[in-house]
């Protein structure tokens, strides 16, 4: 028996007493991966990106384990969330507009000390103080740079459109703007390699194009490194007391690490480890959240049909944005039909084995995501479902 066929048999036997749809997560998995971020850090603390979770307690599970200080989350509505749950250091890793949170984080001493919100602009503190509506708390505030991969003259740029802010004298401004208004305090930077953390290079049947991503990641990398060591010096001669300079993501844990001008590291997807980081010759992780789906039909020989199933990803639409059938090991989407919102074809010679009612076990193609099509998670220890916990959308949260 295969790893996967044996890891089949463990969470058909763990969830048979439960009807499909539903979701998992391995806990021995999870912690492993966990234990594997904690490695490649190279004792730098991690900061835990609460959008590839979405579940609290398994953000709570993780921040116990040795090498895990903080959250890092997605909107404010979420970070007042957490706040007020007992998460006591939360940074929101986007600007927001949200006025109403705002007022209530500038009225409340527990959350202003526990929520640090992102700004790269100006108009940005101008939006807080508008929103304050009385509020005299202190604001914690972090600046974005922007990491983007810029060749040729500007011409051709690789990464996320995050923030305006990339030369070191335009964070040094931003930041004397900060010093020199009442009511905010900056306590750090933030720089998100998107371009490298989060793209695999090792894609499978195309060699070429897999040395170009590391090519490209080199490339990156050693440009980076310089600049946001020439940032944080720029900023820190403003304000001294900074407290965390923030880099990383899953995929370049290890590389942003060595780094001496980092102090911290964000990670959260390495933790399920969904099919996006199939393709990385930087780590190999086990996965650790999956989704299943019921057989409801058998057409014909080698077919069956699940029911749902079609959950795609955010990001540029593509066959990789899709689930993929995990196990049994060998079924394939329809290419005329792919995963459907309330029907999927899988095809392969596995289907000939699967009755009506049998699970299908599919990984999702990002992290947390998955957790916005469930109420709740069955977490899998061995053979045993031993708790039910609930996602954000199992807690009547949809943050996004």
């Amino acid at each position: 028996m295969t790893p996967r066929a044996a890891d089949r048999t463990r969470y058909d036997r763990a969830t048979a007493h439960l009807d499909a749809p539903l979701a998992i997560v391995d806990l021995e998995a999870f912690d492993a991966n966990a234990r594997d971020l904690v490695r490649r850090a190279a004792g730098k603390p991690i900061r835990v990106a609460s959008k590839s979770v979405r579940c609290r307690a398994l953000l709570e599970r993780v921040l116990a384990q040795d090498g895990f200080e903080g959250l890092m989350s997605f909107t404010l509505a979420e970070s007042l969330w957490l706040a007020r749950s007992g998460f006591d250091d939360v940074l929101l890793a986007y600007p927001s507009a949200d006025r109403a949170g705002y007022a209530e984080l500038a009225a409340d001493p527990k959350l202003a000390a526990a929520v640090t919100v992102m700004v790269d602009d100006p108009a940005q503190l101008e939006l807080i103080d508008g929103a304050r509506d009385g509020g005299a708390e202190e604001i914690r505030v972090c600046l974005e740079l922007d990491t983007s991969l810029r060749m040729l003259g500007g011409r051709v740029r690789i990464g996320a459109l995050r923030s305006p802010l990339r030369e070191p004298a335009q964070l040094a401004e931003l930041a004397r703007s900060i010093a020199r208004r009442p009511g905010f305090r900056l306590v750090g930077i933030m720089a998100y390699e998107g371009h490298v953390a989060g793209v695999g290079d090792s894609i499978a049947g195309r060699p070429l194009r897999s040395r170009a991503v590391r090519l490209m990641q080199s490339t990156a990398r050693k440009e980076l490194a310089t600049r946001r060591a020439a940032v944080v010096r720029a900023v820190r001669a403003v304000a001294p007391e900074l407290e965390f300079v923030n880099g990383g993501g899953t995929g370049s844990v290890q590389h942003t690490a060595a780094e001496d001008a980092v102090t911290e590291i964000a990670a959260g997807s390495g933790l399920y480890v969904p099919r996006l980081f199939d393709n990385y010759t930087s780590f190999t992780g086990r996965p650790a959240a999956l989704f299943a789906q019921p057989v409801v039909r058998r057409p014909g020989v080698g077919v069956v049909t699940v029911l749902g199933g079609g959950y795609p990803a955010s990001g540029a639409a593509g066959p990789d944005r899709l689930p993929v059938p995990y196990l049994p090991e060998g079924l394939r989407y329809d290419p005329q039909e792919g995963p459907g919102e309330v029907q999927t074809p899988l095809l392969g010679s596995p289907a000939d084995d699967l009755r009506i009612g049998d699970k299908v076990w599919f990984r999702h193609a990002k992290a947390g995501e998955l957790c916005e099509r469930f109420e709740q998670l069955q977490l899998v220890e061995g053979d045993r479902v031993t708790q039910t916990v609930p996602t954000y959308r199992g807690e009547g949260h949809t943050f996004l």
